[in-house]
């Protein structure tokens, strides 16, 4: 399944990342989707974003060890200080093209200026890559 989209991060699942039952822990997957965000909030609000809130999270499919993981974010809102990011977690297996969405949540993050006072979000351009 090829798609048009580019992944804000791209990382491998590892035994250090399972939960006692072997499968890898959501608070693992939780984790790489707040850094994926991150990414995108720190760009597109030019500096520090710090996150505020996680909500939204389902989990509707499992990632086994090995597999590639894929994090997808857009920005869904954006207020006076803010941004919010949709996060989509896609995993692909390891010795396939197989794929399938193991997570997805909405994160909030807020800009901080030098002094880690929120700060208006810059009207910034759009940068092609």
């Amino acid at each position: 399944m090829a798609s048009e989209r580019e992944p804000m991060i791209r990382v491998t699942a590892m035994p250090a990342d399972t939960n006692p039952y072997g499968g890898v822990f959501g608070g693992w997957l939780m984790s790489q989707m707040a850094l994926a965000a991150g990414s995108l909030a720190s760009r597109e609000g030019q500096g520090k974003a710090v996150v505020v809130s996680a909500t939204d999270f389902a989990f509707p499919g499992a990632m086994a060890v090995g597999d590639e993981l894929s994090v997808y974010c857009e920005i869904a809102a954006r207020g006076n200080t803010s941004l919010t990011i949709m996060a989509e977690a896609i995993a692909r297996e390891r010795n396939g093209e197989s794929v399938r969405r193991v997570a997805q949540g909405t994160f909030k993050f807020v800009l901080l200026d030098e002094n880690d006072r929120p700060r208006a979000a810059a009207q910034s351009e759009k940068v092609s890559t």
